[in-house]
């Protein structure tokens, strides 16, 4: 069983943010499967499933995500190696994709939370939403809405992490880097 984990924050005014780009990811998934919703209150997010995956989206808000992460792994006993966690990343620009297993935190909340709660061999999808000018205003600037400009080319970004994801579940980590890696969002064809 995969579980594939979107992190973001749950409300209407968090829809739009940077922030929430795992959550926009996940939903894309969710759209393009044939899913059920297993959601419980033990769980601490939205929960949907086919018969080989699950899709979270904690609504415990970013700095505690690792709480619902754990809960789901140890109810459906999965394997680190088949966490796929999917968040943003200010150290890429707007519309890179990395893959990687393991590694450091960065500074994200979410990230942070979940290395407390199932230690850090997961694996990530990266996705580059840029980074403000001064890091005094990084907790604002991922609480904001992407551009007009970046939500204008998002949904292709959104189609290729998708994508992407799906290639996760049939392929090793290192074939879907060299695959769907990007170093901007330059590299997608509209």
């Amino acid at each position: 069983m995969t579980l594939f984990v979107g992190l973001g924050n749950p409300g209407s005014q968090y829809e739009n943010t940077r922030h929430n780009i795992g959550f926009k990811i996940i939903d894309k998934l969710v759209n393009d499967a044939n899913v059920r919703d297993i959601s419980k209150i033990s769980f601490y997010g939205k929960l949907e499933r086919t018969p080989s995956t699950l899709f979270l989206k904690p609504t415990t808000y970013m700095n505690l995500s690792g709480k619902s992460v754990q809960a789901v792994k140890q109810f459906f006993k999965i394997a680190l190696e088949n966490i796929i966690v999917i968040h943003d990343d200010i150290d890429l620009p707007f519309g890179a994709v990395r893959f990687k297993k393991g590694g450091g935190h960065g500074g994200h909340n979410g990230l942070k939370s979940l290395d407390e709660h199932i230690t850090k061999e997961y694996i990530r999808v990266r996705i580059g939403v840029g980074k403000p000018a001064h890091k005094s205003e990084v907790a604002s600037y991922v609480l904001h809405d992407f551009s007009e400009d970046e939500q204008d080319r998002l949904k292709n970004l959104i189609a290729h992490v998708a994508q992407a994801c799906q290639a996760l579940t049939k392929s090793t980590c290192i074939e879907v880097k060299s695959q769907y890696s990007l170093k901007s969002i330059e590299g997608l064809q509209s």
